[in-house]
């Protein structure tokens, strides 16, 4: 059976840095407003102390941002 999607590796691996830094910096912000839910908990030593607030932010930012990237890789491997 062969697939129709014809997916570049690097394509798969921004989704999936995309949803570890989208994923990882909601759950910190969560973490760090209500103080529940610590869901992919590693994340927290990538953010400064004193800092995890904005850090986090700028980890939803760039998450999504890779994803966009990635998306563009994708429909230009299509062409």
């Amino acid at each position: 059976m062969t697939s129709t999607n014809s997916k570049s590796p690097l394509a798969g691996l921004s989704g999936l840095l995309c949803f570890i830094l989208v994923a990882g910096g909601a759950s910190g912000l969560l973490h760090e407003w209500f103080g529940w839910i610590h869901f992919m908990g590693f994340l927290r030593f990538l953010a400064p102390e004193g800092y995890e607030i904005y850090s986090y932010a700028l980890m939803i930012v760039l998450g999504f941002a890779i994803g966009a990237a990635g998306n563009a890789l994708t429909r230009r491997g299509r062409r």
